[in-house]
This record gives C-alpha cells, structure tokens and sequence, in this order.
C-alpha cells in the first residue's frame, strides 16, 4: 500500500479491531522481522500471551520463512505440537514494509490427507484390484493392481463406465445384472464373472462389491474389490474334480468328458476334445461332448499324419498345430465339412505327452471364429495336458497290468487264468453244439532251449503262436498256458473239423525256423478232446487233451489224437509214476547197472556204461524208455545225470580198490546238465573225492548239446575236457550237428547209435553211414565206439572198417556191479586162454623154410 492510501487513525484502529475478532491467526512484523501484532486467535494457537510476544523476533514463533504459502509445525508450551498453513502479505506503511501472517490450523486436514496417501498407498500395493464409481459406474478411482491385472492406466479409465470396460463377448449379462440388483438393494454379494482386459483376453475375476450411500440414503459410490481366480480357483477347480475323478476310478472316457464340459464353462467360447493316440499311431476320441457325435465317430482309427488335421499333424510332429481357418487349411481339407456346418471354424490342438516324451494323446480347442487361442486359452491347455497325461497314463498302466494279469508277455496271448474263464465262457454259450480243445506241445522244445539258448526258445514261441494264429478263425480261441504248451479252443466244432485244423496246423509247421543263421525245425504234438462228449468242465477237458497229446507224442509226434477212456488211464499212470520218481531219488533209490565195451581187435576191456536202473516196491521195474523221457518232462533229469556221476565215480573207486583193472566208465547226462554252469566243478570235486585219474571218467553228451556253438553248454564241455576228462558223442548220425564243427570241439569219442547196427549187414545205407562215421572218427583221431552189436558178423564187419570198440550183447548185456565184476574175471581168463591157445596154435605151425624142405621145394 501507498502511504496515501494507508486509512485514518480511526480506520487504523478499526482494522485491528477487526484482527482482533478473526477467527484466523495474524501476526504483523516490521521490516526488522519485530512482532507489532498479536491478535487473540495467534495467543491460542501458540498459547502465549500478546504481552510476552510483541517485539521479539519472529523465530520465537518458529516462523523463519515468509514465503508466501507454506507449511510449519506449531510446538506449543505445554509440549502439544498443531501443523499451520501460513500466508504472507507484505504491505508498504510510511515508506516501511511490514508483513501481515496469517496462520490456519491445518493439523486435523493434513491427518486427514496423510490418511488418504496411506490408503493409496496400501490400494496400491495389495494384488488386488480396486475399482471405485459413482453411481452411475463411472470409475472415479483405480489402485495400481488394476493396471497390472487389466493393462488400464488410471487416466484411461477415469470416467468410463466401468461394466463396458471390462465385459467381453463372453461374459455372463445375467450374473452382471443379478450383482447390479444386489448392489442396488444393499447386499454386497461376491460374485465370479468372466472379464476381459485391455488386449481382448479373458481373465476370471471374483467380484466383492458395496455400495456408500450419502445421508439421504442415497448411492454415493460404489466399491469393488476385483481377484484374479482364473488359476487359483477356476483351473484348480478343474484339476480337483479331474483328481477326483482318478481317485474314484472312474472310467477314461467319463473323465475325459467331465475335462472337457469344465473346460467349456470356464472358457465359453471354446468347444473342447481330447483324443487317445495309441501305440499304432491311431487315433480313438476319448472326450468331446460339444463335438457333433457322428464327427466324433469319424475320427475312430485314423492315423495320425503330418497333413491330419490338427490333432492327426500335432501328434504326428509333436508339438501344438493352429489352423486359424479350417476351409482354407490344406491340412483340414478332408475332414473340415462337419465341423464348418456347426460353425466350427478354427482348431488348435496340443500333443499329450506320457512321461518318456511319448505322444498318446491330444487336447484341441474348436473356435467358433477364424482366430489363435487367448493367453487363458494357452493356460488352460498347459493345466489340461498335464491332467490328460495322468488320465491317459493311468489307463495304459491299466492296460498294462490286466495284459500282465491275462496275458502271456511273450506271444500276447491270453495266458492260462485268461483262458480258462475264456474257455468256460465258450462252453456255456455252447448249448447243444460241440466244442473241441487242442492240447498242443512244440516237439523237442526243451532241446532248443537248452542248445540254442532262451533267446532262441523264445523266437520259436513266437513264431509258432504266429502260425498258430494263421490257421484259426477270428471266433476261435487261442492261448499259452505255460512253457511250450499251448491250447485252441474251437467254438461249434465237431471232431472233423477240429481233426482238420490239427492237419492244417501240422502243415503249418513243416517250413524250418531261423534262428541266428541256423535252420531249427520246428513241429508239435497235439491232442483233441471234445465237449460235451468226453466232459463237460474245461479242467476235464484240459485233462484230457493232455492225455492225448502224449500218445500223440509216442505215435512219433507232429501228429494230433484225440482222447479216449485209455488215455485217462494212462494219464493217471504217468502222474503216479512221476511222484514215485521224485521218491526214489530223493530215497536213493536208483541203481545203476555196467555194460561191457570192448575192443574190436582183441575183445580187451576197453571201458564200462554206466545206466539207470529203477524197480519200484509197488510199480515194480520201470524200464529207462519210461522213466528217463518222463524224467526230462517233470525236471528231474539234471538230478538223475549228478546222481550217475558220483555213483559210477564210487563204484570205480571200489573196483580199483579191489584189484580190478576198468579202465574207464561212461555217463550219461542231459543237456540241461550242460547248462549249469558249476558241472565241471562238481565232476572235478568228484574225481578227486574218490581218488581218480580225470581220464577214468566219460561223460556222455547227445548231439542237442552242439546245436549252438556259442551256447553255455559248449564253454561247460571244454572246461571239462581241461580236467581230462572224457567227453563221448553218443547216438551220432542222428541229430543235426555240423560236422564241419566237430573237429573244433573237446570230444574225444563218437559212437556209432544202435539204429544202424540191426541192418548193417544187408543194408547198404545203414553200412554207408557205419563206414562214414569210423572214417570222420579216424580223420578226427576219436575213437569209434559201435552200440547195439549182437552178431559175430556185425563185429567182424566193424572190424573190417576199423571201429575201435564194440557194445552190445555180443559180449554181456548191462549187469549189477557183483554180475560184472564175476563177468570181467571170467571174461579176462577166457581172454588169457585164447591167447594162449593162438600161441600155441602158431609154434605147432612150421616155418616157412621147413615147409619148403618138406615139400621139395
């Protein structure tokens, strides 16, 4: 102010009366900052008298800056603090500047203020979203978590309304109209509702909204407070009732339709299928209950490809395929006409990968528009694929264990328990018709196994189930029940027919098999029992091909017999037999008895035979041709052959004892004593107990033992031919060994079977082969032993080839140990007096010189 304008004395006073009165603090300084003025509202803000104030400076009041607006904190006498807003003027009195302050008490406003900025603050922070309206929805607030769920800034939302900001395509106008009636009636109500965000894509939210009314009652704002449950609540929910469904075992095609009905609720937009890819490559739908049923149909069986659509190309390259428009897809061509008339017009589908990166399923969304999934589509697939792999997994585990269960691992046919309630069933649907079981057992089988080697026994499994399955119809039923047996059941069958397909089986069988480059012939022995005319039951039945499936075997196998009463007999016989066998040689009821060999030239004692002999106390004698086959059938030919070994080895050990010269004795053993691999450490153990050269010992082997030269049995032989001990190939001429091997391999003997021994004489073959074998033993330097000779002239004959020893009852038959012991006396006395006797017959002789003086010559 000028000082012209300054107001009279009278106005002077007036205007600080008026100071005086105003509700505001003033404080009027001097240009030296000197207090002049301290009006009454200035006492009670600062709580200080006018009297102790007016002169002193205006830091006392703590008022050090005049600028004109701030803010200060008021410390007051009694320790109390209030925050001020201060306003300066400055004036011009008779050439002076002074300053009029005024000072407000702020403190409740800034409490006020603070306590906005913490709401702010804590909205800001929470991860929730925070909408406030007016009521007309129009957003007047946003918290920071609401641009971090929807992608909206604060000033892009500030004033729209906020139901046309988040609603989609998709969202459910009946929940929105339901939450807005309950808004408008005062019930806060908690809701879920399918929103969208600022780029299109669908989030599921839970909406806690309330209305703030005015005095009058009225809605002032309205308040929400938004979640983001499209994980938390809406794919666990989904993945809970899928775990639920696992948990109670529900079938796969029931859980893969409850996936794909919650898939759909939670994504409205989708039409939802899950299809199995099994281990063929093709595809079976599991789950699609929007997908029309005949579409669905369709897809049974197709195999998957890289141009199969989306489901067929996604499981072929193992990963997900789009085809955003499927009338244009070259991929959909084929297969898009269904699903374009129920306005289905996209497809994205993801493989199903089990847990070795296997492909065994897929998961596809149909859209109802030309478009790519949604970042809610992606993650309910990344949810659903895991689910379905479970799903998946689980019923091939299942698979697995009833395959297990009911199926033979090795042919896939169904095994003994699946069979028999197959074969039960087959009977009860019978009626009035006939049914026929075969019985079939591969023929020398167990030879196979033990020379060639598991492996190999099981590639002939297989390919003889192969040719079994080849000659039967689709209604018959085909099973393994253990080992190399095998059972058809035939369904309305007479005996014709089913005498028919025995025939076309056996004709099945007459090509060879080939195992690891070797020609292995392969053929079985079968036999037939009919219902309802030998049984009724099918343990009866199973009993009783059985039967005939021996004789069929003893007719010379490869053949088919059906069963008769005789068999039962029979059959009965044989499970008697072999318990009493199991009884003798667990009672060490065995025997064994000596047959002679000797040398061809001179009838010298060249070794012994040793051979099981068996007489039963109720059975009475059982011949080896019974009990030996029966032996190798049960499992207990490996016993008898360790059992042979250490008796002969005692016997011999007694006889040398005894002061009688046998050179050597021969065992014979099994194959499947040559695949156990401790037998040249048993017969070493042996020897030595008894104290007996290595070469007092041979070991019999069959031609079966040299069918694999790479098999077990051939390391035993030649760890055993390392001790010294013998080894004899017995019955030679008759298997299929190669002879181009044998002279690779530890035998020091061959002997010549007793087949060729009957007709020797007048048969020019069985001579051939006698001859054949004497000429590889000697070109081998192995001797040749000739079994079966009982005539002068089959010696004389064998002599004249050059066979080296001779067996048979020519010389003695088998004898006891006492038998042959008086035997080899007499035997060597008579021996001694022959040659005496040619002694002398050659001294009576003259010499040649006398002869010719005697004659004149």
């Amino acid at each position: 102010m000028r000082t012209s304008d300054c107001p009279t004395t009278d106005s002077s006073e007036f205007l600080l009366a008026a100071l005086e009165q105003a509700s505001e603090a003033v404080v009027i300084v001097n240009a030296e900052r000197q207090i002049s003025h301290f009006n009454a509202a200035a006492e009670a803000i600062w709580g200080l008298s006018r009297k102790d104030i007016l002169g002193l400076d205006t830091g006392c009041l703590g008022l050090t800056d005049l600028r004109p607006h701030s803010e200060i904190t008021i410390r007051r006498t009694d320790g109390s603090q209030l925050r001020a807003a201060i306003s300066v003027s400055r004036i011009e009195t008779g050439g002076r500047d002074s300053y009029m302050i005024f000072v407000r008490d702020v403190t409740a406003e800034v409490e006020r203020r603070e306590r906005i900025a913490l709401l702010n603050l804590v909205a800001d922070k929470t991860t929730r979203a925070v909408v406030v309206t007016d009521r007309k929805l129009r957003i007047v607030y946003t918290n920071a978590a609401f641009s971090g769920v929807f992608g909206h800034s604060a000033e892009q939302v500030q004033g729209r309304q906020v139901n046309q900001l988040l609603a989609g395509p998709m969202t459910d106008r009946k929940t929105l109209a339901r939450l807005h009636r309950r808004i408008c009636d005062g019930r806060g109500q908690e809701e879920e509702i399918l929103a969208y965000d600022h780029n299109g894509d669908e989030i599921w939210v839970s909406a806690i909204v309330k209305a703030f009314r005015n005095d009058r009652g009225r809605i002032k704002y309205v308040f929400a407070l938004l979640s983001d449950v499209s994980e938390s609540k809406q794919l666990r929910s989904l993945q809970q009732l899928i775990m639920g469904a696992l948990a109670d075992e529900l079938p796969l095609v029931e859980i893969a339709d409850q996936l794909c009905r919650r898939v759909e609720a939670i994504a409205p937009d989708v039409v939802a299928s899950v299809l199995h890819v099994d281990s063929e490559g093709l595809v079976h739908p599991l789950g699609g209950p929007s997908l029309p049923e005949d579409y669905s149909r369709a897809l049974e069986g197709i195999s998957i490809g890289p141009d199969v659509g989306s489901c067929g190309s996604a499981a072929y390259h193992g990963k997900p395929v789009l085809a955003e428009n499927l009338d244009t897809d070259p991929r959909w061509q084929p297969y898009k006409t269904r699903p374009l008339e129920v306005g289905l017009k996209a497809c994205w589908s993801t493989p199903i990968k089990a847990k070795d990166g296997r492909v065994i399923g897929t998961f596809a969304f149909y859209f109802r528009e030309c478009r790519a999934p949604s970042r809610w589509h992606q993650r309910i697939v990344e949810a659903c694929v895991h689910l379905g792999a479970l799903a998946i997994e689980r019923k091939e585990a299942r698979a697995q264990i009833a395959r297990l269960a009911y199926h033979d691992m090795l042919t896939g046919l169904p095994n003994r328990a699946q069979l028999l309630e197959l074969a039960n069933q087959a009977i009860a649907d019978c009626k009035d018709r006939q049914l026929a079981l075969i019985f079939l057992d591969l023929d020398h089988f167990k030879d196979v196994n033990d020379t060639l080697g598991h492996s190999a026994g099981d590639a002939l499994l297989i390919e003889f189930a192969k040719r079994l399955r080849a000659r039967i119809q689709p209604s018959d039923l085909l099973g393994r029940l253990s080992g190399d047996e095998f059972v058809i059941v035939l369904p309305n069958c007479d005996p014709a027919r089913a005498s028919l397909v025995a025939s076309h089986i056996t004709e099945a069988l007459t090509s060879p098999l080939w195992i690891d480059n070797r020609q292995v012939p392969i053929s079985a022995s079968m036999g037939i029992s009919i219902y309802p005319d030998n049984a009724t039951d099918i343990d009866a039945l199973l009993q009783q091909a059985d039967a005939a499936m021996y004789k069929a075997k003893q007719a010379g196998r490869s053949t088919h017999r059906f069963f008769s009463a005789d068999m039962n007999r029979l059959a009965e016989q044989r499970l008697v037999i072999s318990a009493a066998l199991r009884r003798a040689i667990a009672n060490d009821l065995l025997r064994l008895v000596y047959q002679p060999q000797t040398r061809t030239v001179d009838g010298t004692l060249y070794g012994v035979e040793a051979l099981a002999r068996w007489h039963d106390p109720e059975l009475g004698e059982v011949p080896p041709a019974k009990f030996i086959p029966l032996a190798e059938e049960v499992g207990l030919i490996e016993q008898i052959g360790l059992w042979s070994i250490r008796e002969a080895c005692r016997q011999m050990a007694a006889w040398r004892c005894a002061g009688l010269d046998v050179p050597c004795v021969a065992v014979n053993l099994s194959p499947l004593n040559f695949q156990n691999a401790k037998l040249a450490a048993v017969v070493a153990e042996t020897i030595k107990a008894h104290g007996l050269p290595p070469d007092a010992l041979m070991l019999e082997i069959t031609e079966g033992v040299l069918a694999n030269e790479r098999s077990a049995a051939i390391e035993t032989m030649n760890e055993i031919r390392e001790l010294g001990v013998g080894l004899s190939l017995d019955d030679f001429g008759t298997g299929y060994s190669s002879l181009s091997r044998l002279a690779h391999l530890p035998i020091r003997e061959l002997k010549i079977d007793r087949s060729f021994m009957r007709d020797i004489e007048r048969d020019a073959s069985a001579l051939a082969i006698a001859t054949a074998v004497v000429r590889v033993g000697q070109s081998l330097n192995m001797a040749v032993v000739a079994e079966g000779v009982e005539t002068e002239g089959q010696r004389k004959l064998l002599a004249a080839l050059g066979c080296d020893v001779v067996q048979g009852h020519l010389y003695a038959r088998a004898m006891s140990p006492e038998a042959f012991e008086r035997w080899l006396i007499d035997h060597v006395a008579t021996q001694a007096r022959m040659m005496r006797a040619s002694i002398d017959e050659a001294r009576s002789q003259p010499t040649p010189s006398l002869l010719i003086a005697s004659t004149g010559g």
